[in-house]
C-alpha cells in the first residue's frame, strides 16, 4: 500500500497528534518518522530540525486557537468577550493538551512572527479594547490574563484543585470575574490625584 506523500503540514500534523497523545516532550524527529513509516532523514525535506518541528506545532496551535477565538468573541465586548476568550482557551487546553503545551514555551522567531501569532495577538487585543485601557496598559493586561489563565490551567491539569472544596469550576468563574473587575477598574486605579480636576 502506497504511503501518502509527505509535506510540511502532514509532518507537523502528525507531530501535533503525538503531542496530544503522549505529551509535547514525546515529539521527536524519530517518533514522528516512526509514525509516518519513514526513515528520520526523510523528514528533513519538510522540517528544518527538531526546533522547527516544535515551532510548527506552536504555529498550528495558534492558528487553530485564532479560528476558535474569532468565532467565540464575535459580537461580544467587555465581560462577555473575556469570558468567551477564557473559556475557549480552557477548552482547547483540555482537548489538545500537547498543542497547548507547545504554547507554554519560548518559541523561535519564525513562530513568534508568524501570521497565526499575529492573529492570536490581535484577537487578544480586541478583547482588551472593550476595557478602558491605554495601549501600554493593554500590554500589562495581556500578561496578567496570560499568567492567570495559564497558571490556573497548569495547576488544574496536575490535580492541585482536587483536594478540597469548592470545586475548580467555581474557582475558575471567580478568577475570570476577578480579571473582569480588575480590567474594568484599571484606569481608575492607575490615575493619580494630579490627574484629577481640581475641586
Amino acid at each position: 500500500m502506497d504511503r501518502p506523500a509527505l509535506s510540511p503540514s502532514s509532518v507537523i500534523a502528525e507531530a501535533a497528534a503525538i503531542s496530544d497523545e503522549s505529551g509535547f516532550a514525546a515529539v521527536t524527529l524519530t517518533s514522528v518518522a516512526r509514525r509516518l513509516g519513514v526513515k528520520t532523514p526523510s523528514l528533513y525535506s519538510h522540517v528544518r530540525d527538531l526546533a522547527g518541528l516544535h515551532d510548527g506545532i506552536t504555529v498550528l496551535a495558534l492558528g487553530e486557537l485564532s479560528g476558535l477565538l474569532s468565532e467565540a468573541i464575535a459580537g461580544r465586548s467587555g465581560g462577555p468577550a473575556l469570558r468567551a476568550y477564557a473559556a475557549t482557551l480552557r477548552e482547547y487546553a483540555l482537548r489538545s493538551p500537547g498543542r497547548w503545551e507547545s504554547l507554554q514555551r519560548r518559541a523561535g522567531a519564525g513562530a513568534v512572527g508568524s501570521a497565526a501569532a499575529r492573529s492570536y495577538v490581535s484577537l487578544t487585543d480586541a478583547v482588551l479594547r472593550g476595557y478602558p485601557l491605554s495601549p501600554v496598559d493593554r500590554v500589562h493586561a495581556t500578561r496578567l490574563i496570560g499568567s492567570t489563565i495559564n497558571g490556573f490551567l497548569a495547576l488544574e491539569r496536575i490535580g492541585s484543585f482536587s483536594h478540597r472544596e469548592p470545586d475548580p469550576e467555581s474557582s475558575w468563574t471567580a478568577a475570570i470575574d476577578a480579571l473582569h473587575s480588575t480590567l474594568t477598574e484599571w484606569s481608575r486605579a492607575d490615575s493619580s490625584p494630579d490627574d484629577e480636576d481640581p475641586a
